[in-house]
């Protein structure tokens, strides 16, 4: 029998693009100064080559090389190589069967690979393959992948029977369908109290406008009456449901471990802080390991999961819904829905609830799953599980498939007749780590929209560079006064909330104006807004328009590099002359992707990577948090009654990702037990933590009520150690106007998975910390935190559209958005900072003075020893420097933190802090004090600067004299100074130079027998040498 061959589409190819464009400053290596380059590419067993370039150090090829992925999957981890040699077959050797000269390489991996449409050419430094090799230059290449359809021939008849099969497999998958959800009931509307009103004191925000967020169903509690009681669940099917056979089960607590948790008992460390300092908290996680296992570092909960997915043939109902009882819970799902097309008795929920399960109490317990009328109220079924005989499913297990049951009405029900039809549905036991607990509605947070555990992405942000360099043709207002100078005209550029004014431009006496000026600019995406330039004549009082220019931010080339980048001329519209041609500007625009934008303080940043994809290294290892829970947090509001709660959340920041904890309501001592990772590409890096207290599940859409911070912690990823787990208790601290406040203790588990010694990992640290166009084209101090302010406001809008919203004034506290404004507290804390780095210099000086008064006669002589020895043989001066700080390395060894150190108060000067430098710290700007206040702050502000103007002073004297030496301001002096340098020179030309050095410390060490208790000669002569201070008026 035969068969019709039939094309069918039934595979996509990914096909991967490395376009060879050019090379620069090559290294010559023919024995002529020049070198014949060729370019080999290898990706996943297959290699290309491109021609050859006779004698160009500086080749152009523009050749494509085509590759495919064998599997898209991992093509991420897939490592291309780019090698560069010199072909000796084109030099004078060419019958040499010798290996080709290396002229270098490059390594990329698949996370650095661009879509189709979004690759850009970028110029890679060559690489070197050994220490030994010598290479300069570098390579520019275009590289991109892309999915192309494959048509296969297979025969009529498969082609029937996977067409068959596809049918079968599309009826049986469920259909998604967006659900609008009803009116929540609103809870009680909390008061907050004394500490969150002192808490929620923010410095100056910025308001950013949001669309209120949906609202969301909350699950109302019915308490179903106790004389409905149904048979045990059955399946439709008349096969008995599947034994599972036993297994080991690597997550299973009972409340009984809960508790003892609970009770662990907390060994402090020796530390300065008292309470306010990290502690070490007793766990089961700890050691080293180099295997990583999932969710392995907080401690598992289990909960009982229950499925709704759909029902069929039930009596007809208006939007029936389902309750849920386990005990003396009970929840009611949301009215269903009905698909068009389908009979009312088909209604769809596509719902999941979690109930906290306890395995002792459910020995005894039942399930109980009901379907009741939405308007009318009649029971319309129900089911029941025995609990004993529910499955456990363990990460990373497939979902449950959801069965069809029988609904069954009571023993005692009068709508018995009513009762028809069948329930698909799941129950089974599981943990925090099962795919379904995010999204499911919890029985400790009923307020689902603001309480549930979320991850969030900050934008992709790019700096946008617009160089305004020249205007023609323009038309100037008849109606300003007449100026000999040259007309002000300014240009100035808005983008959203962004806006930054030109410098006056410059004229040749012509139409023309020119500026030549770069204003930067923060943009997010997707790039839909649009770029306005304003060409203005401010010689008047009144800003006369000249005319405009929009530009969308879609239609601007994006730079990966250096590269120049060809300017464009645009017409401006919309002037005051009224015409249609209002002149032309001269623009260059670029998004700069080489830069990292920068919406952290550099020092707590955590991340660096640069905003194009293309230009990222790979990962070095894994970030793993637990987020085990919080101890004796403080009331942050009042309910009815009043009584005192705490509804908290946890927020933790690292690189673009932030993750959200669910919200534990009404709880002093909240356990979220909820582990997320990152992917960490530099170590130098810090992870932030935040706890908040939920306000906003209180609020309504006519309302916005911001979350109190509760405090926050910074964890570097650099202290620690590899593939160790560090469980600690951690105080939360919140500085307030009265003063430093303990608001309660959160416990983390953390690890850092990552080879310890892997070569690439330790030549990170030899690497800069920017990338690279932060060096070639570095931005000013002021102008990077003005980006910066920008940059934090885009987030905050960003994750303010989220649902559940994460509030600006979250994101601003995670990102010390506040941390350049004054503060007394702060300057002390820095100049504290500045005494520590020095003291190990105050301390040589006064071992050096011990020595030298002979404090200690066995010291001093010993040091007279080593002195000898060291000036005879100075070649081991290095040698025994290199080794003494070596082994102070070891010493200090023993007195190596052991937890990841948190806030220090002392270091921050927080615990010593006066309250009217807190008052003023929290003061916005401008200040709202009255003026006699501010008038006292200026006066003690003029007071400080007093004091560093005497210091400026002295070092500016200082430097003077050291400049006097030799200037002749000082006749005499000067004489006597180069009549000395003199005498040395020829005292050194005619004596061993070992001799004088021995002579001059021996001098210096002499006795205080031998020593006058006045100031030597020499320091009394730089002290007579004139400065500039007598001529400042």
């Amino acid at each position: 029998m035969t068969t019709t061959p039939t094309i069918h589409p039934i595979q996509t190819i990914r096909k991967l693009i490395v376009e060879v464009i050019d090379a620069r400053d090559l290294l010559p290596k023919d024995g002529q100064g020049s070198s014949s380059p060729y370019v080999i590419a290898d990706f996943d067993g297959q290699r290309k080559r491109t021609s050859t370039k006779f004698r160009d150090l500086n080749p152009l090829w523009n050749e494509k090389l085509e590759f495919v992925v064998t599997d898209p999957r991992t093509m991420d981890a897939e490592e291309l190589e780019i090698e560069v040699f010199n072909d000796k077959k084109m030099g004078n050797g060419g019958g040499s069967s010798r290996k080709n000269h290396f002229l270098g390489r490059v390594k990329l991996y698949g996370t650095q690979f661009a879509k189709r449409g979004d690759e850009g050419l970028i110029y890679f430094p060559l690489e070197k393959k050994s220490v030994f090799s010598w290479i300069r230059g570098e390579i520019g290449l275009r590289i991109y992948y892309y999915d192309e359809l494959v048509q296969e021939q297979i025969p009529e008849g498969a082609t029937q029977e996977t067409e068959a099969v596809t049918q079968v497999v599309e009826s049986k998958r469920p259909q998604v369908t967006l659900v609008h959800e009803g009116d929540r009931f609103p809870p009680d509307i909390p008061l907050p109290s004394e500490t969150a009103q002192e808490t929620a004191q923010y410095p100056p925000t910025v308001i950013v406008e949001e669309s209120p967020s949906p609202e969301t169903v909350q699950p109302e509690h019915h308490q179903i009456p106790p004389d409905e009681s149904f048979p045990m669940a059955r399946p439709v099917t008349q096969t008995e449901p599947s034994h599972f056979p036993p297994e080991v089960r690597k997550m299973q607590t009972s409340v009984g471990s809960m508790e003892r948790l609970s009770t662990e008992r907390v060994r402090v460390l020796r530390r300065s802080n008292g309470d306010y300092a990290p502690r070490v908290i007793t766990s089961r996680f700890t050691g080293e390991s180099e295997r990583l296992q999932s969710y392995d570092l907080v401690e598992p909960v289990h909960y009982l999961f229950i499925r709704i997915v759909k029902a069929r043939d039930l009596s007809a109902n208006g939007s029936p819904y389902v309750k849920i009882r386990y005990g003396s819970y009970s929840v009611k799902s949301k009215p269903a829905i009905h698909r068009p097309g389908e009979p009312s008795g088909n209604p769809e929920w596509h719902q999941v609830f979690r109930i906290g399960y306890n395995r002792l109490d459910a020995a005894n317990s039942t399930l109980e799953i009901s379907v009741w009328g939405g308007t009318s109220e009649v029971f319309l079924g129900g089911v029941c599980f025995d609990l004993s005989d529910v499955p456990v499913r363990d990460s990373p297990d497939s979902p449950l498939a959801p069965q069809w049951y029988r609904l069954e009405g009571g023993g005692n029900d009068q709508n018995s007749c009513k009762v028809s039809g069948d329930i698909q549905l799941s129950v089974w036991i599981g943990t925090q780590a099962d795919d379904a607990f995010p999204e499911s509605w919890s029985s400790d947070a009923p307020y689902v929209s603001h309480t549930h555990s979320k991850v969030y992405q900050s934008p992709k942000l790019w700096y946008l560079r617009v160089t305004v360099i020249e205007a023609q043709d323009l038309h100037l207002s008849s109606q300003s006064p007449p100026s000999p100078t040259t007309p002000e005209i300014r240009v100035k550029a808005q983008l959203g909330f962004q806006s930054i004014r030109t410098r006056r431009a410059t004229s040749n006496h012509s139409s023309s104006f020119f500026w030549n000026e770069d204003l930067i600019f923060v943009a997010g995406e997707p790039l839909e807004d649009q770029m306005i330039l304003l060409v203005e004549d401010r010689t008047s009082k009144e800003a006369v328009l000249l005319g405009h220019v929009v530009v969308p931010l879609g239609s601007i080339e994006q730079r990966l590099d250096e590269r120049h980048m060809a300017s464009k001329w645009f017409p401006l519209e919309g002037g005051a002359g009224g015409g249609p041609y209002c002149g032309r500007i001269n623009l260059r625009l670029c998004m700069e992707g080489g830069y990292h934008v920068l919406d952290e303080a550099a020092h707590v940043s955590s991340d660096f990577r640069p905003t194009a994809k293309q230009l990222w290294k790979p990962a070095i290892g894994i970030l793993e948090l637990g987020i085990l829970g919080a101890r004796g947090l403080l009331p942050m509001k009042t309910k009815s009654g009043g009584k005192g709660a705490t509804d908290a959340y946890c927020v933790a920041k690292y690189g673009k990702k932030w993750v959200r904890t669910r919200t534990i309501t009404d709880n002093f001592d909240p356990r979220w037990n909820e582990q997320y990772t990152w992917q960490v590409y530099d170590p130098c890096t810090v992870l932030t933590i935040g706890v908040f207290d939920n306000w906003r599940m209180f609020s309504d859409v006519t309302e916005e009520k911001p979350d109190y911070r509760i405090g926050k912690l910074r964890i570097r990823v650099s202290t620690l150690e590899s593939n160790k787990v560090y469980t600690s208790s951690y105080p939360l601290l919140v500085l307030l106007k009265s003063g430093l406040k303990k608001m309660g203790e959160i416990e983390l588990a953390v690890r850092f998975a990552c080879p310890s010694l892997l070569p690439d990992t330790c030549a990170l640290y030899g690497q800069p910390l920017l990338p690279r166009m932060h060096y070639l084209r570095p931005l000013g101090v002021a102008q990077q935190e003005a980006l910066r302010g920008a940059a934090i406001k885009m987030v905050a809008a960003w994750l303010a559209r989220s649902e559940p919203p994460l509030g600006p004034e979250v994101v601003r506290y995670m990102l010390d958005a506040d941390s350049h404004t004054w503060s007394m507290r702060k300057s002390k804390a820095n100049w504290f900072r500045i005494m520590a780095v020095v003291g190990w210099a105050v301390g040589l000086a006064r071992w050096v003075d011990d020595i030298r008064r002979w404090r200690n006669t066995i010291t001093t002589v010993l040091v007279h020893l080593l002195y000898l020895v060291l000036v005879w043989y100075p070649e081991l001066i290095v040698p025994t420097g290199s080794l003494y700080l070596f082994l102070i390395g070891v010493w200090y060894y023993r007195f190596r933190p052991k937890i990841p150190a948190g806030m220090d108060i002392r270091l921050s000067q927080a615990d010593t802090v006066d309250p009217d430098d807190l008052d003023e710290e929290f003061d916005t700007m401008p200040s709202t004090k009255p003026p006699d206040i501010i008038r006292v702050r200026y006066d003690r502000l003029r007071t400080l600067a007093a004091r560093i103007q005497t210091v400026l002073g002295d070092f500016a004297t200082q430097g003077e004299r050291l400049q006097a030496l030799v200037s002749w301001r000082d006749p005499r002096a000067t004489r006597l100074f180069i009549g000395v340098c003199l005498l040395v020179a020829v005292v050194l030309y005619t004596v061993p130079p070992k001799m004088v050095t021995v002579a001059l410390g021996f001098y210096f060490l002499r006795h205080p027998m031998f020593r006058e208790p006045m100031p030597p000669a020499s320091l009394n002569f730089f002290r007579r040498l004139p400065s500039l201070s007598d001529r400042l008026i």
